[in-house]
């Protein structure tokens, strides 16, 4: 007798490998995700304006970095100490609005190279309740603590939700630059996915009439774009998971088990057979590495670490993409 309704995903049709740089951006999930394919050693860069919820943020960051913006002071503004954007997440806000600059200036670097090199790209959609300044009708990514009465807050439509994304999907035409033209995503894979974090202070009614719009918009997009796929993460928590225990205590995003089921299925759907057996390597060394035995100056433990000071080496010649220096380094202390 079956107790759960697990969910069977399809391959995607393509497979991400070691060789292939990669970028995710959106939600906290999409660090989830980015984070364990980093511990894998693939080449991924997530988050260039760090955690954005919104559809229309998201697409904005793909605009500023396929157009090489450049934000100045007069992109920030003042709240108490701290001076912020609203086109970045907190992470960004300093004091000394020439820091923010700064931070925002190097991380838009290595998004701009990150996206025009990534072969794939990972889109996680939050919520489709934005907040737009009364001052100038800006959405934000970010309120930054701002006083409430200074936004307004609505839902967006499944036809914004598309018309944000569908020019970044279209391929540049023959001869064009796809970073001027604004289709900076036509021509890479692009894999869907809806957060499973639940926005409860929008309330139970109201967050899953934004995961709906969202799912819905989603789907438009990859019946529309041959090159996107979706993975379902939203259902693998509310349908297959589908119980508290799966939840970290603020009842509010997945547990590390959940993650970990979660990533095991990305994983079955989005990976080549071959990455993922190099992933498997790559992990018993990476293991290893954090390792710290109780008697490192036996010969046992000397031996542990020749031994995988050797795999490491080894594998970084089959494989010259994946960089596993730093473990080497563990391995000879």
């Amino acid at each position: 007798m079956e107790f759960r309704t697990p969910i069977r995903i399809p391959a995607f049709g393509f497979g991400i490998d070691h060789s292939v740089p990669g970028l995710a951006v959106g939600s906290c999930f999409a660090e989830e995700i980015a984070g364990r394919l980093a511990r894998a050693k693939f080449p991924v860069v997530c988050n260039p304006f760090g955690v954005l919820y919104n559809p229309l943020s998201v697409a904005g960051m793909f605009r500023s970095l396929a157009g090489g913006r450049r934000y100045g002071r007069a992109d920030l503004v003042r709240n108490g100490e701290l001076w912020v954007s609203f086109d970045h997440h907190g992470s960004f806000s300093d004091p000394d609005p020439d820091v923010v600059l700064e931070r925002i200036a190097r991380a838009s670097a290595a998004g701009e190279e990150a996206l025009h090199g990534a072969g794939y790209v990972i889109v996680t959609l939050g919520t489709a309740w934005v907040y737009e300044r009364k001052a100038d009708g800006a959405v934000v990514a970010n309120c930054h603590r701002f006083p409430a009465s200074e936004f307004v807050r609505r839902r967006l439509s499944v036809r914004e939700v598309v018309e944000a994304f569908a020019p970044l999907l279209e391929k540049a035409p023959e001869g064009e630059d796809g970073r001027a033209s604004g289709g900076c995503l036509g021509g890479k894979k692009v894999i869907f996915t809806v957060s499973p974090v639940r926005h409860l202070k929008d309330g139970l009614a109201e967050n899953a009439l934004s995961k709906a719009m969202l799912l819905v918009a989603v789907h438009e997009l990859t019946e529309r774009y041959p090159d996107t796929v979706y993975f379902p993460a939203y259902e693998i928590l509310t349908d297959d998971l589908r119980d508290y225990r799966f939840y970290a205590a603020d009842m509010v995003h997945p547990s590390e088990t959940a993650a970990e089921y979660v990533w095991q299925l990305f994983r079955e759907a989005a990976l080549s057979p071959a990455a993922r057996a190099l992933a498997d390597r790559i992990g018993e060394i990476v293991r290893a590495a954090a390792h710290r035995p109780l008697r490192p100056d036996t010969e046992a433990a000397r031996r542990f670490r020749h031994t995988y000071y050797e795999q490491a080496r080894l594998l970084m010649q089959e494989c010259p993409p994946v960089d596993m220096s730093a473990e080497m380094e563990r391995f000879r202390e």
